[in-house]
């Protein structure tokens, strides 16, 4: 399936609702959308005794209406993500794997490719670090899996994100796994900048809960603007969102015909932003300059100015972990 020219939200109906385009295009939110996303979701306390190592579900959680809420839960239209396994502590080498099973109970072995993958696979911890997205390859058998070590303790959220043949559209299905180990969380203060393997990545805009809001995120690099972005997944950048606090999740491709293999772009790409509640959340920009994936992370409040960050913050970066392996 040829999704490059359509607006890839893979978590269509959350409220956060971020939708992008390069330099003046844009596209409308329809209301309902926003209102989809009315409730959030409780997280785990990481096991530091236990081993840490098992999958548990992601609660559930439904919106006004009663219907639920896409990514936030391990269920959506008959499809589950089963149980996760991966290493239980930090610094063990070994596998992380997985299966979707259809509303038959058996795993999905046919998945529509989008955006050049069958499966997308984010990992955050959620205090908002040790983001990363991957992709995973999948046995005869139906189920995901790719080498994986843990770097740090914690609780983390999985979301696994594509479309099961004969599905209709995208799901976003989503579990909790806990890595044994001594935990530190971070408090991500609000930032518009991220030094990320060289490159000097800042997001310049405000975020106002309930309205539609320009950002426009620019990389330079030695203090240079890069113009050689280069097309990954079918665009120029993509951008995941996250809200503090429930982790809800949503993955934003810029509108409009993709770019041609060979063309590069930059140094700024263009979103238009919608939260429809006030608070903090957590912004990752993944792009690609000379055949190597970077991702920066932002964390803005909608109270504040991505130039000019609220409770003293200067904008500088982040202490966040930036992984990137697998991309």
């Amino acid at each position: 399936m040829n999704a490059a020219g359509r607006l890839g939200v893979y978590a269509a109906g959350l409220a956060v609702v971020f939708t992008g385009a390069f330099t003046a295009a844009g596209v409308a939110v329809p209301e309902e959308t926003v209102a989809a996303w009315t409730q959030t979701a409780e997280g785990h306390e990481v096991d530091q005794h236990n081993g840490g190592h098992k999958a548990s579900a992601a609660p559930t959680a439904t919106g006004a209406a009663g219907s639920m809420v896409p990514g936030v839960a391990v269920e959506q239209d008959g499809y589950l993500l089963q149980e996760v396994s991966a290493p239980g502590a930090v610094g063990q080498a070994g596998r992380l794997s997985f299966a979707i099973a259809g509303p038959d109970g058996a795993p999905v072995t046919e998945f529509e490719t989008e955006h050049g993958k069958d499966l997308h696979l984010i990992v955050v911890r959620s205090d908002g670090t040790r983001y990363r997205h991957v992709h995973p390859v999948m046995d005869q058998g139906g189920r995901w899996s790719l080498p994986w070590q843990w770097e740090a303790a914690g609780t983390y959220r999985i979301y696994a994100d594509g479309m099961p043949a004969g599905a209709g559209k995208s799901l976003t299905l989503t579990r909790t796994v806990d890595v044994a180990g001594m935990f530190e969380p971070a408090a991500p203060a609000p930032t518009a900048t991220d030094d990320v393997d060289g490159f000097r990545v800042s997001l310049n805009g405000d975020l106002s809960a309930g309205a539609a809001s320009a950002l426009t995120v620019n990389v330079a690099r030695d203090g240079k603007p890069v113009t050689n972005l280069e097309p990954y997944l079918g665009a120029y950048g993509h951008l995941v969102a996250l809200r503090s606090g429930d982790l809800a999740y949503l993955h934003v491709h810029p509108e409009g015909a993709g770019p041609v293999e060979g063309e590069v772009s930059g140094p700024e790409v263009q979103f238009a932003a919608t939260a429809p509640t006030p608070g903090r959340y957590y912004l990752y920009f993944d792009f690609q300059v000379d055949g190597q994936v970077h991702s920066a992370r932002f964390v803005l409040d909608t109270t504040g100015s991505a130039h000019n960050p609220p409770n003293g913050s200067t904008g500088t970066p982040g202490s966040a972990d930036h992984s990137h392996s697998g991309h």
